[in-house]
């Protein structure tokens, strides 16, 4: 009977060592599912945290590279322009001055800004036209043109163009210098005009009379009849008198 109570001693010995043997495999194995899903999310933190980062820094990287490219000029083309009938040209669909314009704005990398009447009623026909012209100028007139002039202060240069209209500005450029006599201070400006034969008419000196506290240079002249039929010879024209100011 001895051995029988020893053997019982014995097993119940043995059940507890596999009882306390299993609870502390099952105890390990809780521990490292834990300690894999605190690295999961540790990981998925740090790599939600470095996309951010990346994300941000691609942000700033584009914010400051569009900014770079948005330089803008310090060059500006004011122009009046008519189309229409007119002299030793015909019906025309684009201004001869808007032409040498775009041209001048093409070569400099200039801005443009296109004085347009407030209450456009010049006639479309040629004979109509001047003596719509000879009259505002027989009355000193100055008609109103539509719009805002662009900021002025942007701008070191100013080019200022026309066609001529009885040896003079056309009086609504009159109305552009006058209103904007103190934007148009301390800069240069460089009138161009386009005729059928009576050249630059002193552009340039009745526009240093409008503007006194302005720098005006040396004018162009370009006829209606070439920026409709020899544009390339215009802008051969153009390219040689924009080099000899400096640009």
């Amino acid at each position: 009977m001895k051995w029988v109570k020893r053997l019982s001693s014995v097993m119940a010995v043995m059940t507890m060592i596999l009882i306390l043997v299993g609870c502390g495999k099952s105890g390990q194995g809780s521990a490292d599912k834990t300690d894999t899903i605190q690295n999961t999310n540790s990981a998925s933190t740090t790599e939600k945290s470095a996309t951010t980062e990346k994300e941000t820094a691609n942000a700033a990287g584009q914010e400051t590279s569009d900014t770079s490219n948005d330089t803008g000029s310090d060059v500006l083309v004011v122009y009046f322009s008519r189309t229409g009938e007119q002299y030793a040209v015909g019906v025309i669909d684009k201004g001869n001055t808007a032409i040498v314009a775009e041209i001048i704005a093409e070569q400099t990398g200039a801005d443009l800004w296109e004085v347009l009447p407030e209450n456009d009623q010049y006639p479309k026909t040629y004979k109509e036209l001047t003596d719509v012209a000879k009259k505002e100028q027989n009355d000193n007139a100055r008609p109103a043109y539509a719009g805002e002039v662009p900021d002025l202060s942007r701008y070191d240069t100013v080019f200022i163009g026309a066609p001529v209209w009885w040896g003079d500005w056309p009086m609504i450029m009159y109305t552009f210098f006058e209103n904007n006599q103190e934007g148009l201070a301390g800069k240069t400006l460089i009138p161009f005009s386009t005729h059928e034969g009576s050249g630059l008419s002193g552009f340039d000196r009745k526009l240093s009379s409008a503007c006194p506290n302005s720098k005006v240079v040396e004018g162009l002249a370009i006829r209606g009849n070439d920026c409709q039929n020899d544009q390339d010879g215009v802008k051969k024209s153009v390219k040689g008198w924009l080099s000899g100011l400096g640009f």
